[in-house]
Parts: structure tokens; sequence; C-alpha cells
């Protein structure tokens, strides 16, 4: 189908506004409104709601794509959304329910609803580099800042301008994927896919672009020490950028806890801030490494939600550090978007599995959620079916990895088996599941080990 082309009324421009496309952010909710097929294409175009310029157009993309991400079989439609802006109060707000309908007779064909938000796309960064420009101006004029920090300053709000744009020439056919398809064949390992730190677990699963890994763990099982160690490997050792969204622990504890892990102090005096003479000599052996971790983020923000990862993950990728992995600590404990009083909890959890499986998709690179099981699993081998709040879990995740403390039949600790830990590997979509894999479980130093490895 050849593209519309769009040519702007250079003679009736309005110049007194910034850049913005009433016209197409209409149809392109129009088009939403009209069929589910386009919700998906037009949310990888746009970065967020607010590349609508109209604020009740804001108001409608999210409620359309609320709705769309809460459940399996979503309906969307003028009535459903209706019923949705009216339940958070801000039907008001958009001129009632009848401009839901004046939305979908606006829409010329649904057919090219990315172009249009294409359309709204390009006038959103067009008002990223205005607003970049007018604080550029504004720090030149007052003299706030250097000439050279006024520079790097104004380069990264246009790279933050750029950042998320949709790619128009996208190599889709098989003839376009084939020859690199063969070249990793021949490399006999994928160049995108990470590996962790321990080799017994790399003999059965990768960490591959676009995956959701879910590691699931009791209360106090050593799941945020496993994220921790992930992240500090793929930072530290493969220098790669790294982002861990704790909503567990705040920033000093997750410092002394990768200083445990990587200076081999234990995290009992590190937390206690009571360290011995040999603990300062392993520390500033360990500094070098750490002082330097420009690319290793540890975001501690409160309320953290699928929205605020992403904008971090943007700022990440605006500086030059795009992330090759991110770590969520814990999925239970994030903010679900527009959390409603009353709210079923399982479905806030699956939207937030949902949303969690759509950066990795976004972003193509692999996010590893953090899990806590429910009581029932306590004392026994845990099973996919015991994360907390919500089955979606299971579903959205491509690897699910069960953490757990060999037990006696009776349930109590084997002490054959003290100080170790299994990875369950529950499921793996690209390779084999029900693999158990056994680390040495060392708590003091905050870190996992492959089995054999000395401290």
């Amino acid at each position: 189908m050849t593209e519309p082309y769009w040519e702007p009324d250079v003679d009736n421009l309005d110049t007194s506004a910034p850049p913005h496309d009433r016209d197409a952010e209409a149809a392109a909710l129009g088009s939403m409104l009209l069929s589910l097929k386009v919700i998906d294409p037009i949310a990888a175009i746009l970065s967020s709601a607010d590349d609508f310029y109209v604020p009740q157009h804001q108001i409608i993309y999210r409620a359309i794509t609320d709705l769309y991400s809460r459940t399996r079989e979503p309906k969307i439609d003028p009535i459903t959304v209706g019923a949705e802006l009216l339940a958070t109060g801000e039907l008001g707000k958009i001129g009632g329910a009848p401009y839901l309908h004046t939305l979908v007779a606006s829409v010329p064909t649904a057919a090219n609803a990315t172009y249009y938000a294409e359309i709204i796309r390009e006038r959103a960064q067009l008002r990223t580099v205005l607003e970049a420009t007018r604080r550029a101006t504004q720090r030149a004029l007052t003299a706030a800042l250097t000439a050279r920090e006024i520079l790097d300053a104004a380069m990264a709000d246009l790279q933050a301008a750029a950042t998320g744009t949709a790619t128009t020439n996208v190599r889709l056919a098989v003839a376009d994927r084939w020859m690199g398809f063969v070249d990793e064949l021949e490399a006999g390992t994928d160049p995108r896919a990470l590996d962790t730190p321990w080799t017994d677990l790399n003999d059965v699963i990768e960490l591959k672009p676009g995956q959701l890994i879910t590691v699931g763990a009791a209360t106090g099982g050593g799941k945020s020490l496993l994220g921790m160690n992930l992240a500090a490997h793929v930072a530290l050792t493969r220098s790669k950028p790294a982002l861990v969204a704790s909503m567990e622990m705040g920033g000093s504890e997750l410092m002394a806890r990768l200083t445990a892990a990587e200076a081999g102090v234990v995290l009992d005096r590190l937390v206690r801030r009571q360290l011995e003479p040999g603990d300062w000599d392993r520390v500033f052996k360990a500094a070098p490494r750490l002082q330097n971790a420009h690319n290793f983020i540890l975001d501690d923000s409160p309320n953290l939600t699928v929205g605020k990862i992403r904008a971090r993950m943007r700022w990440m990728a605006s500086t030059g550090n795009p992330p090759a992995i991110v770590v969520a600590d814990y999925l239970q404990l994030m903010t679900p978007e527009n959390s409603k009083p009353n709210a079923n909890r399982a479905n806030e959890v699956a939207e937030l599995s949902r949303g969690l499986k759509l950066l990795a998709m976004e972003f193509e690179i692999p996010v590893v959620a953090l899990a806590q099981f429910n009581r029932g699993a306590v004392g026994r081998t845990p099973q996919v079916s015991d994360f907390k709040d919500s089955s979606a879990i299971e579903q959205d995740s491509n690897v699910i990895v069960l953490m757990h403390r060999p037990l006696n039949d009776d349930g109590t600790p084997d002490d054959d088996r003290a100080g170790e830990i299994d990875l369950i590997v529950a499921k793996n979509r690209n390779g084999a599941s029900g693999r158990i894999v056994p680390l040495v479980f060392q708590g003091h130093y905050a870190r996992l080990r492959s089995m054999g490895r000395g401290i």
C-alpha cells in the first residue's frame, strides 16, 4: 500500500502553538477505538501519552492502554473507554462520552494508524527539541553554567529527544534476517545474549533480548542477592550497562550488598559500618572497579512503576549507556500505573508482569523480574504456580527460575547440603526445563557462587 502523503499547510501554519497535529492525534485514537490490532503498533511508535499535545488525548490514550494491558482479552471501544474514564473521574475532562464517538468518526481509515502515530511522534520530538533549545538559551543568558556544561546539557537533551524514535526502515523479511542468522550459527553463540556469573546455569539458560526472566523465592530466599550478583556481573565483568530498579532496598543497603559481594567483606560489618583493618584492605582493592562503574545504575526511587523504569531506561540511553539488562526487585512491590482504590490485586500484578514483558520487547534486552512466593510454598519444593498474587507471571515469562534451600522429607533443613541453594529452571522456552542447578549460598558475603569455586 502506498504510504499516504502529508504536507504542512505553510500558509495557515499556527506558529503561536508548539508543533502538533490535532487531526493525526484524533485519527490515531479513533483507530485504537476501532481496532485492537493497531494498539500494539501505535504503542511501539509512541514513547508515552505525553507524545500527544492535546490534554484530552493524553487522558484517552492512557485509558485505552490501561484497559488493553489489564486483561488477556481486552474490550476496547467508545463505550468501555467511556466507562473507564467515568470510573476514574476523568470523563468530564475530555468533554464527555460523545467526544469518543467523535474520534471514531474522524478516522479516514484505520489502516493508516501507524502513520498517524508517526506524525504524532514527530511533532512530539519537535516540541522536545524546542524545549531543549529554550533551556540551553536560558542557561546561556543567565550564565548559570560554563559554555562546555551548557553544550553538554544541550546535547544530552537533544539525544533524549531522539531516544525511542521508531525505525522507518524496519527489516523484517526472512531475506533480510537470513545472513545475520547464519553468522550467529557460525559464531556458535547469539552475540546479543548475556551470560550469568554461574557457569552451570549458563549451560541451561541464556538471557536473550526481549525476554522476561522471572526469579522466584520465598521471603528472605535470596532473590535480591541473585539480582544484584547478576547485574554486577553484566556491568562490572562484561562492561555492559545495567539497571537495578529496587523497591526492596534503599541505595545505601544496595551499595553495602554490592561491596560485600565484590570485596569479600562480611555484609553485617558493612551495614553496621564497623569494618576491621583487613576489611579496609579488601574494600580498597575493590574500589577501582566500583568507583568507575558509571554504567551500573541503582534506582531506589519510591513508588516505582513500569513507566518510571521506562523513563530511567530512556535516560540511560540519552547518556550513551542504554541498559543491556534490567533487574526489577521485586515485582509485587511495584506500583501499578494509575492505581485505583479497591483494585483487584491479581489484575494489577498481571498488568505489571505484562508491562515488564513489553519493556523487554521494546528495548530488546532481557528484563529480570524478581518475584515472591505465596505462603503456601513454605516448607516444600516450589512450583511455578506459587507466585504471589497472580498466575499471569507464569504466562508472561520466557524463563522462570525458582530458588529453593534443600530440605529433608520432613521439611527440616538438609544438613548434608548446608550452605547450598538450588536454582530450579521451571520454564525455559528456548531450552530444557526441569533442570536443577545447585549453587553455593554465601549470604554473609551477599553472593552466590558456582559449586567448586573458592571464596
